[in-house]
């Protein structure tokens, strides 16, 4: 197989864009844009939420590749990867009486989506990516991109044109892809 220079990038960033297609977090932009009609502190807060959140996650991610030994890491990268393909064929949802804080739509945002990702799909998406492909920055900086570009449309197009995204495809092509990078990882290993 042949390393690209920026693959690690482009892997994480398709990876993590697939799987926010549908997901909370893309409910919560759509909420949010939808309350404040302020695209660009949303965006903005989304970014930041979202390049603190899965720095930390692939951080936490690379620590826990060098506790276990290659063999093991590669058995339980590969469950989590097809766990997270079963995972996305669920649709996510946001409540209907989720509370936003009453601050500014940046701070909203970002408070907002730092939260709703602890423990989603793209954070533990983005720790697995981290033990898998380096450098750690081309990760981080893929998994965000991914993010925004799941996001940002949704920011802008607002809730006009929710209803016309082909979630369920979507959702079905995220699964293919984990399905995919778990198989691999268990046929190949970490490395």
């Amino acid at each position: 197989m042949i390393d690209l220079p920026f693959s690690s990038l482009l892997v994480s960033t398709g990876t993590v864009a697939l799987s926010e297609i549908g997901d909370k977090t893309q409910l919560l932009a759509l909420l949010l844009a939808a309350r404040f009609r302020k695209p660009l502190p949303i965006i903005a807060g989304i970014l930041v939420a979202t390049l603190l959140n899965h720095a930390v996650s692939a951080w936490l991610g690379t620590v826990i590749a060098h506790w276990l030994t290659p063999d093991v890491l590669r058995w339980v990268v590969a469950v989590c990867f097809i766990a997270i393909a079963l995972w996305t064929l669920k649709p996510d949802t946001l409540e209907d009486d989720a509370k936003l804080p009453a601050h500014g739509a940046f701070v909203a945002t970002a408070i907002a989506f730092f939260l709703a990702e602890i423990g989603d799909k793209t954070q533990v998406a983005t720790a697995l990516l981290a033990t898998k492909y380096s450098p750690l920055w081309q990760v981080i900086s893929g998994t965000t991109l991914g993010m925004l570009v799941a996001d940002v449309p949704v920011v802008l197009l607002g809730a006009r044109f929710a209803h016309k995204l082909p979630l369920k495809a979507a959702r079905i092509t995220a699964a293919i892809v984990f399905l995919a990078l778990g198989l691999w990882v268990a046929l190949r290993g970490i490395g």
